[in-house]
């Protein structure tokens, strides 16, 4: 297995693993016994900073549409919207992960898994194309959390 990939948040590392495959919006996603287990990525989980609460609107068995809304998440900074990260059927939640979410902060790439779905994962990018998605939007990213700190100091 190949070294993780590190990305700099400032002074923090996210740490990217090369064996898992990435959404747009921070997912990874891991293949298992034929189906795809998603949970945040380490930059996700580090931009959040701890998670409190999930909140899913969708059950298993459902279908959902790439981006369409499936739940929510609070943690220390925000209450946020969630979006499949591709199109399929959600198969399950991790019951572990719903009873208490810490798991993701302590162990997002193995413990704290969200869920599984079936679909193609065509669209999603390997570690190295996820790396440089983020070394593109870094910038952006800093701008949009300061204008949200800034607009919380009115």
């Amino acid at each position: 297995m190949s070294e993780p990939l590190q990305f700099m948040m400032g002074k923090y590392a996210a740490e990217v693993p090369a064996d898992l495959y990435y959404s747009r919006n921070h997912f990874w996603c891991r293949v298992v016994a034929g189906k795809n287990r998603f949970g945040f990525s380490s930059y996700a989980i580090k931009l959040m900073q701890d998670v409190y609460f999930l909140d899913w609107q969708v059950n298993a068995g459902d279908k959902v549409a790439l981006l369409e809304q499936i739940g929510h998440i609070e943690t220390s900074k925000a209450v946020s919207d969630l979006f499949a990260p591709l199109e399929g059927t959600l198969l399950c939640f991790n019951p572990e992960v719903l009873a208490d979410p810490s798991a993701i902060n302590v162990n997002g790439y193995d413990k704290g898994w969200l869920f599984e779905m079936d679909g193609t994962i065509d669209s999603l990018m390997d570690a190295n194309a996820y790396h440089a998605f983020l070394e593109e939007n870094w910038e952006k990213a800093q701008r949009m959390l300061k204008g949200k700190i800034n607009a919380g100091d009115d």
